[in-house]
């Protein structure tokens, strides 16, 4: 892991403590949260103030997290909201805490200029002992406060000020007004500079989780279901009708597609749909060359397909497959039969344009291992697992190409790969290609595999007609 740390691949982007002041007010809120605190000098906090160091001295990763259910946070300097989310349980946690700071911004900077901000996310789960429990989690919310309660105590002298104002006789009040100049000395003035932190509520419909083995609950879509890394058995009975694990290939296929969650490369509209398939491949022959005890050090993409022609034989379905939607898309070569059963299937896809895309993207991932890069983008907790388990050789190719093609322009490497443009409006539309390949892309792409009728009959995706076949919707 020291080479992906070194070069900030690993707890990248982290926020570095090293201020006397900043270690005690950190000190303040993990006491004030946990009843602990730690010695140490120096440490580096992600976006919800969890430091692996402080981890590693209180022996305690779960130190902001017990149970993996409500996470607790702390805030030092706005500037948290760019870093990333170790550890995280649930896939929605790092974009609530991220929203929370961008739209109290302004409160926050002026709180954490004297003390540290600690809050929790709450919902009505403190405990998901059982897969049943995760299906309670629906509506999360925001409770956060400096140390000394400087919010709390904002409210409560803006209430006293109210009632000043309003009440005929508050000025012969003098416990009131010695109460409100005591709250003033530790708030400041509220009428001109309110400190007050906009409440928040946050519903999940669809997220993911690290319980149980990794478990992908949609229900908010049409048709919802519940998808698991592990077994579905060990979930036992969930109140959802439909329950998939990584084996039911057809029926995930199925239920990406009638709810729309999903599009084939070579449909997406902006991008370089032959590229990603290119890259996609070299990702594999890299695989099937850790396999064979093949030396990568230093290799360059023409060595990579150099070894794809030498060991053409020994490649995986997956990388013949790529190669034949490859020859299609750039109008060499007949249409390729790619069903949902293949092994190739879910390279073939990327989430549509909805909400819930990098959910569905992190879903694809898991099912594609082998596209390390987009399993470094989307699931970075699967992606270090993986990574342990690689021959130095891979550990090594893997390092260098992120640092080299995705460190270097983030923003524009996910926009190519997965962006999706504006739609175009009062504006003609462009001529449409030959019908010959138009009516084979739009019949044809899609994940088309049938709930229920899989084990009757041999599984169709989108790749599963002959070229130039008019099949209807329900022979897809």
């Amino acid at each position: 892991m020291k080479r992906l740390i070194e070069k900030g691949l690993m707890f990248g982007n982290l926020i570095s403590v090293t201020s006397p002041a900043l270690i005690e007010r950190y000190n303040r809120a993990l006491e004030h949260l946990t009843g602990k605190r730690t010695e140490l000098t120096d440490f580096h906090i992600d976006i919800s103030g969890y430091s692996p160091e402080v981890g590693d001295a209180l022996g305690d990763h779960l130190y902001l997290n017990q149970g993996g259910c409500n996470r607790q946070f702390i805030l030092l300097t706005t500037a948290q909201k760019a870093a990333p989310l170790l550890g995280a349980k649930f896939s929605m946690s790092r974009g609530i805490l991220r929203q929370f700071i961008a739209e109290n911004e302004a409160q926050l900077f002026a709180l954490t200029a004297r003390d540290a901000v600690a809050g929790e996310l709450l919902n009505s789960v403190y405990s998901v002992s059982a897969p049943k429990r995760l299906f309670d989690i629906r509506k999360i919310t925001i409770e956060a406060d400096t140390t000394a309660g400087t919010v709390r105590d904002a409210e409560k002298l803006g209430t006293m000020v109210d009632r000043f104002m309003a009440e005929e006789d508050a000025w012969f009040d003098d416990v009131l007004i010695a109460d409100m100049i005591g709250l003033a000395k530790k708030t400041g003035d509220v009428t001109r500079n309110p400190v007050r932190l906009r409440q928040m509520e946050f519903v999940q419909e669809n997220y993911w989780t690290a319980h149980f083995g990794g478990v992908y609950l949609f229900r908010g879509v049409e048709h919802p279901a519940a998808i698991t890394s592990g077994d579905k058995a060990d979930l036992g009975p969930l109140p959802i009708k439909y329950i998939f694990d990584f084996d039911d290939r057809n029926q995930i296929a199925r239920f990406l597609e009638m709810n729309d969650l999903v599009e084939p490369i070579v449909k997406a509209r902006g991008i370089d749909a032959g590229a990603i398939l290119r890259q996609k491949m070299d990702f594999i022959v890299v695989d099937a060359a850790q396999d064979r005890g093949i030396d990568l050090t230093g290799a360059t993409r023409r060595d990579i397909r150099a070894l794809a022609r030498a060991h053409a034989d020994h490649l995986p379905p997956e990388f013949h497959a790529l190669q034949e939607l490859l020859s299609w898309a750039e109008d060499e070569g007949p249409w390729p039969r790619i069903a949902s059963d293949h092994p190739a299937y879910f390279y073939t896809l990327r989430a549509a344009d909805h909400p819930d895309r990098d959910l569905v993207n992190m879903l694809l991932a898991e099912l594609c291992p082998k596209d390390v890069r987009q399993l470094f983008i989307f699931h970075k907790e699967l992606f270090y697992r993986l990574y342990r388990e690689w021959s130095e050789t891979k550990k090594s190719y893997v390092a260098d190409f992120l640092d080299r093609e995705y460190q270097a322009d983030k923003a524009g490497a996910r926009r190519a790969l997965f962006g999706h443009d504006a739609p175009m409006e009062d504006v003609a539309p462009p001529p449409p290609p030959p019908p010959r390949r138009r009516e084979d892309l739009i019949d044809r792409v899609g994940p088309w595999g049938a709930v229920g009728q899989a084990a009757k009959a041999a599984p169709k995706g989108p790749w599963g007609g002959p070229r130039g076949s008019r099949g209807g919707k329900g022979e897809r």
